[in-house]
């Protein structure tokens, strides 16, 4: 007995084609977030980028100029649950990728920015799956894209907030790839190390204060102390495992965390 394959053949190009397909990534106008758009955006699809930096979403509706697909810049506060859950009706491909950091110890973390944290980067995920499942059930294919952290499988100190999201965040993708298989939507965990964004940048002051040591061994002595690859992630790197995930070969990865984290958690 043969069983039908469900890749389109040995000789398929590998090249992603997102062609006719609707893409949304919040936190679209920097960083990662500017780098899946883009990524997303070449392969044709047509990509709603949300943020809340309206001028950060002009610049990177100029930068898709000329690409196979388009961008569709949309300003939302992902606090607005409602709102975000409405905003992914009809997607094809969703990556959640919106984040916001403070690092101070837990006695000393300010309990708004704790509930503002989880609501950003686990509740509003939930919203925008929640919203995006109908369409992609009905066609029975879609692809959800969580970017995670390693921070998502190992905790840091002075990070409670953003800990505690990432780690919701594993578990919420695992459910949604349980719930999805029999869909033909696929749900799943990109974990990157520090990469070299604004976020990462903003943490080298906090994490001064937080350590009592200056800045320039911020970088060498606490974000890359535990990596075996002594350097930042660029934002490109996160993109391209992003766009893996939502190519044809990728049709069975589903409920799982791809780690880009320099062998962080090889230890």
């Amino acid at each position: 007995m043969t069983v039908p394959s469900a890749l389109p053949g040995p000789h398929a190009a590998s090249l992603l084609d997102l062609g006719g397909r609707t893409a949304l990534v919040t936190g679209a106008a920097g960083g990662i977030g500017r780098a899946c758009t883009l990524r997303l955006a070449a392969a044709g699809a047509k990509v709603r980028a949300v943020d809340l930096d309206a001028p950060g979403l002009a610049v990177l509706a100029e930068q898709a100029q000329g690409l196979a697909g388009t961008v569709e810049p949309q300003v939302l506060d992902l606090t607005d649950l409602d709102a975000a859950e409405q905003a992914a009706a009809g997607t094809d491909v969703l990556v959640n990728n919106a984040g916001l950091q403070l690092v101070r110890p837990i006695e000393e973390f300010p309990p708004d920015v704790f509930h503002t944290v989880l609501t950003v980067m686990l509740e509003a995920p939930f919203r925008l799956i929640r919203g995006a499942l109908p369409h992609m059930y009905g066609q029975g294919w879609g692809r959800i894209v969580n970017v995670s952290s390693v921070h998502g499988l190992r905790a840091s100190a002075f990070k409670s907030a953003y800990v505690a999201a990432k780690h919701g965040l594993e578990g919420l993708s695992k459910t949604a790839a349980l719930e999805g298989a029999p869909h033909g939507v696929t749900s799943n965990c990109v974990n990157p190390a520090y990469v070299r964004t604004p976020l990462v940048e903003r943490q080298l002051t906090d994490q001064a204060q937080a350590h009592g040591i200056p800045e320039e061994r911020v970088l060498a002595e606490v974000l890359l102390q535990d990596s075996a690859v002594k350097r930042l992630i660029e934002p490109e790197e996160v993109a391209e495992a992003v766009a893996y995930l939502c190519g044809p070969h990728a049709s069975f990865v589903t409920g799982t965390s791809l780690v880009l984290d320099g062998g962080w958690t090889a230890h």
